[in-house]
Parts: C-alpha cells; sequence; structure tokens
C-alpha cells in the first residue's frame, strides 16, 4: 500500500509517502532561496508522493525566527512560485504548511541555541491567546484583542490566496506544536473568559474561523489539510478525547486530513517516544471521527510504514528526520518491499 496511489478529493498522489514540514531557518526576510529548491526538489526527486513545505508564516509577527520561511508578501509568494513547478514537474503534489508561531515566535535557529530573542537582537514581541510565556526566559505575550484575532484570521485568509497563485496543491494548517492555533486549543495557554475561551467550541473557534475564511480563497474541493496535536503531554491540557470531537467539526467545515502529531505547549514534558508512538492519535481519529489522517513520528523503515496501512491505522505516512537522512528513501521503500516507483530518466542507469 506504501508505493500505491491515493486519491484524496481532487488530490492524486503517486504513493502515500508525504515529506512533513521540517523547519530550515533559512529564509532572509521570509523568502525562499535556492537552498529551498534544492532542498524540497531533491525530496520530489527521490519519489514522495506529496512534499510540505516547512512551517511558513502568515505575518512577520508569526514567524518563530527571523529567518523562518513566509507567505505574507508577494515576493516570497514569488519565490515559491519558481519552486512549486519543480517540485510537481518530478511527479510530487506540492503542499505548504500555514502557521503562527503565537508565544512561541521570536527565537533564534536551533544551531544557534533556539533562545528567545529581544528587540536588541532581531526579535520581537509575540502574541498569544492569553498573557503567558511559553517557558522561563521567554517574554511575556500580548494578550490578543478582537482587532488582533480579526488581523489572525485576514493573515491566514491572504497567506491562502498567495499560495493559491504560487501554484500550490496543498494547504495544511499548522494547529500543533504549541504554536498559536495550539495556543487557543490548550486549556494550558488558553485562559480566555471571552467568546474564544472556556469550552471546546470556544477554545476552537478562531481555528475555525481560520478554516472557513481559507475556504473562502481556497474552495473545496481543492485539498485542506490540519496538522493537529493529539495530546499535550501534560496534565490538563488538550488531550485526544477533544482531538477527536474536533477533528469531527473540522470534516463538516470542509478539511479533507487531519495530520496526527503531538506536543508542543509545555516546554518539557514527558512523552513516551518510540517507534511509531504518535500512530495511536492517526488511528483513533481515523476511526471516530471518520476523516483521512496521515501519521508521523519515527517512522523510519518501509516495512513499519507498510504495516501501519494494512491495519488501517492512517491513510498516508509523514517523514520528517528520516528524509533529512535519505532524500531517496521512496526508492529504499519500494526495493524493499518489492514495488516499483518513477525513476528519472538522468538516473536510470544506476537502476
Amino acid at each position: 500500500m506504501l508505493l500505491e496511489p491515493i486519491t484524496l478529493g481532487v488530490l492524486h498522489l503517486r504513493n502515500r509517502i508525504v515529506v512533513s514540514p521540517m523547519c530550515q531557518y533559512s529564509s532572509p526576510g521570509g523568502v525562499p532561496t535556492d537552498w529551498h529548491l534544492v532542498h524540497l526538489g531533491s525530496r520530489a526527486v527521490g519519489g514522495a508522493g506529496l512534499v510540505f513545505t516547512e512551517a511558513s508564516a502568515v505575518s512577520p509577527e508569526g514567524r518563530i525566527s527571523p529567518d523562518d520561511a513566509g507567505i505574507w508578501n508577494d515576493a516570497q509568494a514569488e519565490a515559491w512560485s519558481r519552486i512549486v513547478p519543480f517540485i510537481r514537474g518530478q511527479g510530487a503534489a506540492a503542499g505548504i504548511q500555514l502557521a503562527h508561531a503565537g508565544r512561541k515566535a521570536s527565537t533564534d535557529a536551533p544551531w544557534r541555541g533556539g533562545r528567545p530573542l529581544d528587540t536588541a537582537h532581531g526579535g520581537w514581541t509575540p502574541v498569544a491567546p492569553s498573557a503567558i510565556a511559553f517557558d522561563e526566559g521567554h517574554p511575556l505575550p500580548i494578550e490578543l484583542d478582537a482587532g488582533g484575532i480579526a488581523k489572525v484570521v485576514a493573515d491566514f485568509r491572504a497567506a491562502a490566496r498567495r499560495a493559491r497563485e504560487a501554484g500550490f496543491d496543498v494547504i495544511e494548517l499548522h494547529a500543533a506544536h504549541g504554536y498559536l492555533l495550539h495556543q487557543f486549543l490548550s486549556p494550558l495557554s488558553n485562559t480566555r473568559t471571552d467568546e474564544y475561551g472556556g469550552s471546546l467550541e470556544n477554545r476552537a473557534r478562531l481555528l475555525r474561523e481560520v478554516v472557513a475564511a481559507v475556504r473562502e480563497t481556497w474552495p473545496a474541493p481543492m485539498p485542506l489539510w490540519v496538522r493537529l496535536s493529539g495530546t499535550d503531554w501534560a496534565e490538563g491540557g488538550w488531550d485526544i478525547d477533544e482531538c477527536v470531537q474536533l477533528a469531527r467539526t473540522l470534516r463538516d467545515a470542509g478539511v479533507d486530513v487531519i495530520d496526527c502529531s503531538s506536543g508542543g505547549t509545555v516546554p518539557h514534558p514527558k512523552v513516551p517516544t518510540g517507534p511509531g508512538y504518535q500512530v495511536p492519535f492517526a488511528s483513533r481519529i481515523r476511526r471516530e471521527a471518520r476523516i483521512a489522517t496521515a501519521t508521523v513520528g519515527l517512522i523510519t523503515d518501509a516495512r513499519q510504514a507498510e504495516d501501519i496501512l494494512q491495519r488501517g491505522d492512517a491513510d498516508l505516512i509523514e517523514m520528517a528526520r528520516e528524509f533529512l537522512r535519505d532524500p531517496y528513501f521512496p526508492r529504499r521503500a519500494a526495493k524493499e518491499l518489492g514495488a516499483n516507483v518513477r525513476v528519472p530518466e538522468q538516473y536510470e542507469r544506476a537502476w
């Protein structure tokens, strides 16, 4: 199944292998560069069915780091429009993940320590659902008021329009990993008492508004995915029960796929990691919410991925670090599973 084509709405993928979004922290001014052309393009050449960009900020204040990729202006969209055709030309679909970091914004690149940046060092003041810092040493974010929330929704709408103009096949909304949309979902980061806080219906209101706004410019049946964290891995936080309820709501709102990850809201969770440790979230959402799911997290070999699909735990397999280690993983998977994948003519003499 891993190497078989799959159709989701109008999206036709040559196989079920997806390159998961991976931040590169290498976009001066939010503009993707030749690094992204080669990085993303090589995974398309390698045989993946769908290649996602890294989390791409919908506004300057929505960046994780000063050099995050973005799509809040036309120059960024134009740069993406040079990369997308190459991905598609290799037989893969091109997806973009739209994101806002919220209170986790304004930090340095991981290889420089990932520390919070103040304004004297290129940083800015983050925004959040509530004035609660992410961790000790992180700045106190500004609590979004009605105007700020409206701006977030408008920024996602404008980013979706630019994504469509750039030629992307799929949009994914990043509502996981403790970033802004997830911050609204989790009681640990959202203590509001207005219509955006308290009940699940209220905490999910911003995400529902963003989905509706994106659908105005990215209409069905154009594929729309949402990445959710199945749990905060913390007592009193977001959990899989609420995640299943939300997935049903998103399905009815026109979302096609739930991309299942976990964590990110609290800085030092106790996570029982292991091979495929997040697969149960995808399985339960797929079964109970009756929506297609993608699973990710310590999936590193073809047989493991094939078994997940054969059990019906997910519809698609996302991989991140394994694709950093081996851009040609799908070709290795095909050999292991006795299947065939397309090889570029330029590379045929090696197969």
